[in-house]
């Protein structure tokens, strides 16, 4: 792959007539604001797949009965998509791309070609799937409504396959509305993929005290309209069944059209799509749809809400040769569920050292993972002062290094660790 070249000093960096936006929420939508606010005045048009106006996808679980209508961005971000786009199409969904000659692309739909000669691929993700399940998903607010009916009332019986971050966020939020409800987990803990187990299995107290049958180690065999039956031959009764094991990049209609990686589209610094040869030009993702070469963390998924919040401005700036100020976004997470606040911070390894500042049996903690005295993720857990802490320490062009003492020595909470051995 090649590098990252910047525009030199009094150079003006090439800026291409018109944008194409490919994907109609939260990625998309900051590209478009991000072009105006730094003065660019060429022609921009939007593609979405959804029909409806961009909203935030975060209270979707966190807010699934508390919160009936979506949370539009035009109202959080003060972004007005139809203002700041020459063409928007809501319900026009791109079926497949092409290089054309000389840079961009040409985006096929059900109502013809679309060409331009810079494209932003940013069409998000989808909810994962089981072919043969009868079971529910919830990515997309017409998915929350359709579990919200499906619960409904008196209390229904809710199960729910997978205890990762929308599980365990939806599995409080019923429980706490009065519904009966199970979790079945594949794995040894919850959030062991994000945490792995050690950290994961911190959580599992928390599902009893908040009303929740968990059931790790347990693999579902198939879903019908009253069931979840399990591969030992058991059956979970259920008025209603939400599969949540994951997104994936929402990339079926790139196939052939651009490289992938692991399912999603590889973008360096810039959020240039890389090509075998290097970047493609005229060609851009952001967002869930994209994962991005990182100097500080190697490979960082798209499916952060940083990514697509800040993302897109990165990826204006360099486009339009605007300097760029400050570190690369800080991969970043947060969950509330079961009656406890998460925040994640930067990308922990499978193989990283763990070590737990606080009692987990008791109010707070934050653990942190390492490679030797190299911090590469920070975990806060019902701590709000740590919070500040742990996006300062990893908000730096390198990895933090933090001499760690030894455990008798270690203090309960971050804030107090970095007074005495600062980050390097």
């Amino acid at each position: 792959m090649t590098s990252d070249p910047q525009p030199a000093p009094g150079s003006p960096a090439p800026v291409p007539p018109d944008v194409l936006v490919v994907g109609g929420g939260l990625a998309a939508l900051r590209t478009v604001a991000a072009l105006r606010e730094h003065g660019y005045d060429g022609t921009v048009r939007v593609l979405g797949s959804e029909g409806v106006e961009p909203y935030d996808r975060p209270p979707l679980s966190k807010h699934l009965l508390d919160r009936p209508t979506p949370a539009w961005l035009a109202d959080d971000l003060g972004h007005d998509l139809h203002a700041l786009a020459d063409e928007v199409h809501l319900d026009r969904p791109a079926r497949s791309l092409r290089a054309a000659d000389g840079g961009g692309a040409v985006v096929t739909t059900d109502r013809g070609d679309v060409a331009a000669a810079c494209v932003v691929l940013a069409t998000g993700a989808h909810a994962v799937t089981v072919p043969g399940w009868r079971a529910r998903t919830l990515h997309t607010a017409a998915d929350a409504d359709a579990l919200r009916t499906a619960l409904g009332a008196p209390a229904r019986r809710l199960v729910v396959v997978g205890a990762g971050w929308i599980g365990a966020e939806v599995a409080g939020v019923a429980a706490a509305a009065g519904h009966a409800v199970t979790v079945l987990e594949a794995r040894p803990a919850p959030l062991t993929a994000a945490l792995g187990d050690h950290v994961g299995g911190l959580t599992v107290p928390w599902y009893a005290a908040a009303g929740v049958d968990l059931r790790t180690g347990v693999q579902v065999a198939g879903v019908d309209d009253r069931s979840v039956h399990l591969a030992d031959g058991t059956h979970v009764p259920a008025d209603a069944v939400l599969v949540a094991v994951g997104a994936r990049p929402a990339t079926q209609w790139l196939t052939g059209a651009v490289p992938l990686r692991g399912g999603a589209v590889p973008v360096d610094e810039s959020y240039r799509v890389l090509g075998a040869s290097g970047p493609l030009p005229g060609l851009h993702a952001v967002g869930d749809v994209a994962v991005r070469r990182s100097r500080r963390h190697g490979w960082v998924a798209g499916g952060h809400w940083d990514e697509a919040l800040h993302g897109p401005d990165v990826l204006v700036r360099r486009l339009l040769g605007v300097p760029v100020a400050g570190p690369e976004a800080t991969p970043y997470v947060f969950s509330t569920q079961l009656g406890h606040d998460l925040t994640l911070f930067g990308l922990p390894g499978g193989d990283d050292t763990v070590t737990i500042l606080g009692d987990p049996a008791a109010d707070g903690w934050t653990a942190l993972w390492h490679r030797d005295d190299t911090v590469t993720g920070v975990l806060v857990v019902d701590r709000p002062r740590d919070v500040g802490a742990a996006r300062r320490l990893l908000a730096r062009d390198d990895l933090p290094r933090v001499a760690l003492p030894d455990a008798a020595a270690l203090p309960d909470d971050l804030r107090t660790l970095l007074r005495a051995v600062p980050a390097t």
